[in-house]
Order: C-alpha cells, then sequence, then structure tokens
C-alpha cells in the first residue's frame, strides 16, 4: 500500500491535496493500492470531485504512522513543524519519500525525493498535474481568477483596488467563508462554484492565481497564465514555473498584472504533461 500524506486546511488550502490526488490517481491506474492521507474530512470529500477514491483523514504529520505499516510505502508532502517524526518515518517504512519544490537540505538513507526537474536515480520528477487538466477544449474569453482554497485573512477582500483594475471571474475557494461571497460579489460579476474547479480552469484563456499548482494545472490545459507570488511554502519555485511559461508578478500588483496580461504565450513553451506513476511504481513495485 502506498499512503500520500498531504498537508492541508482551513488555513493553507488544498494545493497539496490535488497534487496528491494526481499522484494516488496515477499510482492506481498502474495497479498500485494507493490512498490520499488529509487533515480533514472536508480535503477528502472536496478531492473526490476530482475523481479520487480513496482518503484517510489524520490530524497532522505525526499521526502518519497511526495509519501506514512498516511494509507500506509512505510520501509525505507537507511543510508542518514534524519534530524528528519524518526522520523516524524514513527508517521506519519500507519505501519512504518526502514532496517538495526544491532538494531538500537534510537527506534521508534510502531516502525517495519528489522533486522538480530531479534526474538523480534517487529522484521522481515532482511536476505534477492531473490528466484531466492536460486536455485541449473550446476556450471563453475571459480571465478567470483563483487565489487558492483558503482566504482565512481575507486577502482578496483587502486589495479590491487591484480587482477593479482588471475585469476577473472568481472561483470560489473551498474553505471560503460562507458570508464572505456577499462582499466578494462587489468585485468579482462572476463567482464559479469551488465543484467547477476542473471545467472553468480547463475552459479559461488566461488564469490568474496565487496557487502554484493551479499555475501548471492551467498551463498543462493550454491557458495565459500569471502567478501572483505570495504562498510561503509553494508547490512550486519560481524557475519551475517559469520553465512553462508562467508569468510570476509580486503581490497584488495591479500595474504588473496588466503588463503580465499583455505578454503573449510563447509557443515553443512546454506545458506540463500529466504525471507518470511508473517511476514512482518501480521503486514501490514490491506494492503492486
Amino acid at each position: 500500500m502506498v499512503y500520500y500524506y498531504a498537508q492541508t486546511g482551513h488555513k493553507i488550502g488544498l494545493d497539496r491535496a490535488r497534487r496528491g490526488t494526481a499522484v494516488v490517481k496515477a499510482l492506481q491506474s498502474t495497479g498500485i493500492e494507493a490512498a490520499l492521507l488529509a487533515n480533514d474530512f472536508r480535503a477528502g470529500v472536496a478531492m473526490k470531485e476530482l475523481g479520487l477514491r480513496d482518503y484517510i483523514t489524520v490530524e497532522t504529520i505525526l499521526d502518519v504512522d497511526a495509519v501506514a505499516k512498516e511494509d507500506d510505502a509512505v510520501m509525505v508532502d507537507s511543510c508542518e513543524e514534524d519534530k524528528g517524526k519524518t526522520a523516524l518515518y524514513a527508517e521506519r517504512f519500507a519505501c519512504f519519500g518526502r514532496v517538495s519544490a526544491d532538494t531538500p537540505q537534510t537527506r534521508f538513507e534510502n531516502e525517495l525525493l519528489m522533486v522538480p526537474f530531479c534526474d538523480e536515480t534517487s529522484c521522481i520528477d515532482g511536476v505534477v498535474v492531473d490528466a484531466m487538466y492536460a486536455v485541449d477544449k473550446p476556450k471563453t474569453e475571459r480571465i478567470l481568477f483563483f487565489y487558492g482554497d483558503a482566504d482565512y485573512d481575507k486577502t482578496v477582500l483587502s486589495n479590491k483596488a487591484f480587482f477593479q483594475e482588471v475585469a476577473m471571474e472568481l472561483v470560489w475557494g473551498h474553505y471560503f467563508f460562507v458570508k464572505y461571497e456577499d462582499a466578494l460579489a462587489e468585485l468579482f460579476p462572476v463567482i464559479h462554484e469551488s465543484e467547477t474547479y476542473a471545467d472553468v480552469l480547463t475552459s479559461s484563456t488566461t488564469v490568474v492565481t496565487a496557487s502554484s499548482q493551479t499555475a501548471l494545472e492551467a498551463r498543462a490545459a493550454g491557458a495565459k497564465t500569471v502567478y501572483i507570488r505570495r504562498e510561503t511554502c509553494p508547490n512550486y519555485n519560481d524557475d519551475t514555473l517559469r520553465a512553462f511559461g508562467v508569468d510570476i508578478i509580486d503581490g497584488f500588483d495591479a500595474a504588473a498584472l496588466q503588463d503580465a496580461l499583455k505578454r503573449p504565450v510563447n509557443p515553443d513553451m512546454p506545458r506540463p504533461q500529466p504525471f507518470d506513476a511508473t517511476s514512482l511504481a518501480e521503486k514501490c513495485k514490491h506494492f503492486s
């Protein structure tokens, strides 16, 4: 059994859960049993909308071993304080790996790393998008905005001037407050429900987002994409995003956004491809 632990929650959103869902689905397509471990029930329900079959809730990274057994494989995708538990997991589980935007400074013996563009034998390429985004379908001319699945501090509402400069349609976050919609409706003429995330992302000509995971998913779908740099622990670093033609701006800078929107997409830029679980499956083949 392969368990993919993704840090999730109402303050940080579901970026890691979406990455983990793509990995779990790809593993299952190879015949390997795999399940997502998330921090709350709502995260698992949200991922079912993206085709996830199996998920288990655990409170924090410290509780992974309450589910996984010694002969299981465990992939950890988290920026939590682990109190030394990660090192213990590396020793305990038959197959252990970490998922990150960059190669960690400290590596454990016999540890797998899932890092973008890594070509070492102990690494798996960590550019992860679900096959559902890598599709070519008719596009609607619109600028779609997705901040993320969580806006605990109401950052979007605090940047009214930014959204008044450029007309955008909002995708509602799974963890947005219920009464938040009335306030945001004054800034966005159209608000798409969170359940439509995949559909509107793959059918929009332009996507502006503060989620690096969404940025890669939008580029996989062929959209012009602008990433608002604001994440303290992003799924992907700037170099990875730029390698796929994502424009990057610092914060809610309206002038920078307008400049970025004017730049055409370089047709020679590659688009992220669906995650191929072959390498991970080979390394964990004894679980098949």
